[in-house]
Parts: structure tokens; C-alpha cells; sequence
């Protein structure tokens, strides 16, 4: 954790009233002091949050360097003192450091302390935990990132308004415009031609320009932890946007014009634009896959990896707000998912295109199905279409005709039908009489019948994969198209060949029974 300074601030403010009276009769040593003040205190905070962002990059990556650790930090305590009491000028040594925070930041900092666990905590991990526990340990050590700086800048903050008196919610008055403009020495920053303190439109703005001085370090380190960050999981970034936009929102309903509201808001334009780069490269490795010709197919990587991707960002985003970013993340990932799958699907040589698309898209639907992504509900109906149709493709592609001669047969029948004969005169067709019609039968009794389809097992079972388990709804929707077509092939005898007694050699129930026994013994 950050040192606290609030025992210093405490003691300095005993020489507020001094500080007044200097800005009052002598601007230029009050002007003095406060120059001392920054210069001390940015090197002072300069090296504490260093040492802090240390400590936070080693326990994100699992490394630990002697001597770097916090339980070592109180040691500071006596450098800010020593720092503090040489603050000086000609009205004599001034000590100490904070005066209360506001009740917003009090309440601020008690919570966030009391629910997260020192850094420390956070890197006493075993090794067999870390692999699951990765990407929830870097959110915990970058949520008590911002939530030791908030405090932290917040009692500064407080302290140079009621130290230096400066109005943090009231524009500087006239008079004490006039005075400044009367007297040498510019307030903050002075022009090379004149002692004159340039005019500056309120004293928040004072405080906001010695809160840069003294914080100077504060963002290239959240940047540089930030980069680290995304180097080690892409994925990270989706943890540090909703992390940052809520800290940013926070700051923003205290004061919108702040040091911490500002700094936070530049941080946040990088955090959104490591977003952007996450799922910008998502995209791009879908457009580049390469698929094996040797091996089928299966679940594409990328299609897991959106189902990955969305599942963590579901639980890092819920209630979040930035919740319009993710939404319009995923429109442009499922239409490169949807896009890139038909790609795939038409490139493949070890595996039916229908496969590629009807596996793909059930997993899509399972997937958008489960997670209940409202701004997807149009691309989960569409996936839900474009499984249901490949399946139907599917299905009838690679069951054919399995009774080919019969298929022929009949569809002579049907072509004589078409062509004005009566149904019930067809029989009177030398091709198509009932003897005809009996020796097409014979062909294929119920012996050759279940052959037939235990080939077909063993040819669907080649194509399909087996993390998606399909194998057993295709072959239900076989088994039902068989069924579809020998129903019409009854039809037809029984309308063309009325009273002939002609009947199949197999039953449905023996179709029934044959894709049972053949799915059993696989």
C-alpha cells in the first residue's frame, strides 16, 4: 500500500493561517513556499509510486525483487518528514502533511480498501492456481492500483486547497487578482518579461496545475502498467476498460475538471484504444486461418475463441458502463465469425461444406443461446437458420437414394402421371407393370437394406466431430428422411397399383429397428 500522509498534512496545517497572511502581505515568498512545497513533494511521490507500480508489474508477471516490497515502505515515512521540515522560507521550517478528505472521497477510499486485499496478498499464489486465476489476479492488482492512487490524490488535493488556501469550487476573487497582479512573482508560472503572476481564471485551476507538478509521474506509470498488462493477455484490456471507466465516472461526479478526473480520462483514451486493438486482432487471425487438408475440420479456433472471448466479457461487463463499447465489439466479431466460417466451409476438401457450416453454426447458437446477449438476438435466429438448413442439406445429400432402382422406378411412374395417364392405368405400362415393379422390390430386401445404412453410419461418423456431439441428431434426421421417402414410395403403390398386394420387403419399423441397432453398435 501507499504511505499515508495524512500525520504530516496534519501537522503542516497548523501553519495555514501563516500561509494565508503571506498571501496576503508578501505573495512572493508565499509564492516561494509553494514552489519548495511542489518540488519536494513530486520527488517524494515521485519515488513512492514508483516503488508502488514496481511492486504491482512483479506481481502481475510472478516475480518478486528483494528489497522492493511494501512491507518495507513505512521507511518513507521518516523521508517525508525530513522532506517536509525542510520546506522552508523566510517565515521559518513548516512540517507535516494531510487535513481530511472530503466525505465522498472518505467514503471512496474506506470502501475500495475494504474490499480489495493488499498486492501483496495477491501474489501469494500457488503455481497449479495461476493458470486459472491469471486473468482474475491482474484484475484485482489493477483494481488496487486506482483505488491506493484515488485516495492518495484526493487528501492531496484537499490538503493544498485548505493549506494554501485555494477554493476548489469558487473562482478567485477580484481583489485577490488585483493584489496578485500588484505584487513580484507570478503565482504558478511567470513570464521571462515580468514579475507579475500570470492571471489565472480560478484557483481550482491553481490547484489542478500543482497537482500535475506534484503527480507528474502518475500517468506515464498507469500507461506503462497498462502496457504490461495487455502484453500479457490481450484480454486484459477488457478487465482495465470497465476498471478505468468506472474509477473515470467516479472522479467525473466529484469534479469533472480535476487532476484525477483528467488523468484518468487520458488513461482511459489508451485503455479504449488497447480494446479496440483486441478485437481488431481477433478478426484479423480469423481472416488469416489456415485449415488442415488432411484432417476434417471441426470447430473452427476462432469460433471457441468468440465463445471464449464473450463469456468472460459477459461477466467483466455486467452492469458496467461502458457496456455500448462490448456491444459494438461483438456486431463486428459474430459478422467476422459468420463471414469467415462460410470462407472455411467453401475451402474445405476433408469435410462436406454442410458440415463445416451446420457444426459451426450450431456451436454459434449454443453459445449465444447460453450467454443471452440481447445486441445478438438477430444473429442467434440467423445461426439457428443457417444450422437447421445445412443439417437439412446435409442429411439429404449424404443419404441420397438408398433404394436408387426403386427412386428410378417410381419416378418413371411419376413422369407417366405427369404426362396425363391416370394413376391407377400406370400398372397397364409395360415398363412399369406389377411384375416390373415386384422384381425392384427383390432387390432390396431388409438384409441389404440395414448394410446400406450402417455404411452410411460409418460415413456421416467420418465427417462430424466429436466435441460437438451431432452425430446423433443427424442421424435421427436420416433415419426420418428414409422413413419420408419409403412413406411416399407406399403411396405411391397403393395409388397406382391399387389391390396388386405388392408390398416393400421391410416395414418402418425395421427402419426403426435397423438405425437403432446400427447407432447401439458404434
Amino acid at each position: 500500500m501507499l504511505p499515508n500522509h495524512h500525520p504530516f498534512h496534519r501537522d503542516l496545517l497548523r501553519y495555514a493561517k501563516l500561509m494565508d497572511w503571506l498571501k496576503s502581505t508578501d505573495y512572493g515568498k508565499y509564492e516561494g513556499l509553494t514552489k519548495n512545497y511542489m518540488d519536494y513533494l513530486s520527488r517524494l511521490y515521485e519515488r513512492e509510486i514508483k516503488d508502488f507500480f514496481e511492486v504491482a508489474k512483479n506481481k502481475m508477471t510472478g516475480t518478486a525483487k528483494e528489497g522492493k516490497k511494501f512491507a518495507t515502505l513505512p521507511r518513507k515515512e521518516s523521508a517525508v518528514k525530513q522532506e517536509t521540515e525542510s520546506l522552508h522560507g523566510s517565515s521559518g521550517k513548516l512540517t507535516g502533511s494531510t487535513s481530511s478528505l472530503n466525505k465522498l472521497s472518505v467514503q471512496s477510499s474506506g470502501n475500495r480498501r475494504s474490499q480489495s486485499s493488499s498486492l501483496l496478498d495477491m501474489g501469494n499464489m500457488s503455481a497449479s492456481d495461476l493458470d486459472v486465476a491469471d486473468r482474475t489476479k491482474f484484475d484485482k492488482i489493477f483494481e488496487q492500483v486506482l483505488s491506493e492512487l484515488e485516495p492518495l490524490c484526493l487528501a492531496e488535493q484537499d490538503f493544498i486547497s485548505k493549506f494554501f488556501k485555494l477554493q476548489q469550487h469558487q473562482s478567485m476573487p477580484a481583489t485577490i487578482m488585483n493584489e496578485a497582479e500588484e505584487m513580484d512573482g507570478g503565482i504558478l508560472s511567470r513570464s521571462h518579461n515580468s514579475a507579475v503572476p500570470q492571471a489565472i481564471s480560478s484557483e481550482k485551476d491553481m490547484i489542478r496545475q500543482m497537482m500535475i507538478k506534484i503527480f507528474r509521474c502518475i500517468e506515464p506509470e498507469l500507461n506503462n502498467l497498462i502496457a504490461l498488462g495487455d502484453k500479457i493477455d490481450s484480454f486484459n484490456s477488457l478487465y482495465m476498460l470497465v476498471k478505468m471507466s468506472h474509477h473515470v465516472w467516479t472522479a467525473q461526479n466529484v469534479d469533472p475538471a480535476s487532476f484525477l478526473s483528467t488523468t484518468l480520462g487520458n488513461v482511459l483514451v489508451t485503455v479504449k484504444r488497447n480494446f479496440d486493438k483486441c478485437i481488431s486482432n481477433q478478426i484479423k487471425q480469423m481472416e488469416e486461418v489456415k485449415i488442415s487438408k488432411k484432417s476434417k475440420v471441426g470447430i473452427l479456433t476462432f469460433v471457441a475463441e468468440f465463445e471464449e472471448f464473450a463469456a468472460l466479457a459477459e461477466s467483466i461487463f455486467k452492469n458496467a458502463e461502458r457496456r455500448g463499447d462490448l456491444d459494438k465489439a461483438y456486431i463486428k466479431l459474430i459478422r467476422s465469425v459468420f463471414i469467415n466460417v462460410e470462407k472455411v466451409a467453401n475451402e474445405s476438401q476433408k469435410t462436406p461444406r454442410d458440415v463445416v457450416m451446420m457444426e459451426n453454426f450450431h456451436h454459434i447458437f449454443a453459445t449465444l443461446s447460453r450467454l443471452k446477449i440481447s445486441c445478438l438476438e438477430a444473429e442467434k435466429k440467423e445461426a439457428k437458420q443457417k444450422y437447421t438448413d445445412h443439417l437439412q442439406s446435409y442429411v439429404i445429400y449424404s443419404l441420397g437414394q438408398p433404394l436408387e432402382k426403386l427412386n428410378h422406378f417410381f419416378e418413371g411412374v411419376e413422369a407417366r402421371v405427369a404426362q396425363g395417364i391416370r394413376e391407377e392405368e400406370v400398372s397397364y405400362q409395360l415398363a412399369f407393370n406389377k411384375q416390373e415393379l415386384r422384381k425392384v422390390i427383390k432387390e432390396y430386401p431388409g438384409k441389404e437394406v440395414k448394410k446400406g445404412l450402417d455404411n452410411l453410419y460409418k460415413k456421416v461418423d467420418k465427417h462430424l466431430c466429436e466435441e460437438e456431439n451431432l452425430l446423433q441428431v443427424v442421424w435421427h434426421s436420416m433415419q426420418d428422411e428414409f422413413i419420408r421417402q419409403y412413406k411416399h414410395f407406399e403411396g405411391l403403390i397403393a395409388r397406382c397399383y391399387p389391390g396388386s398386394g405388392v408390398i416393400m420387403e421391410f416395414t418402418i419399423q425395421d427402419i426403426l429397428d435397423y438405425c437403432s441397432s446400427i447407432a447401439q453398435s458404434h
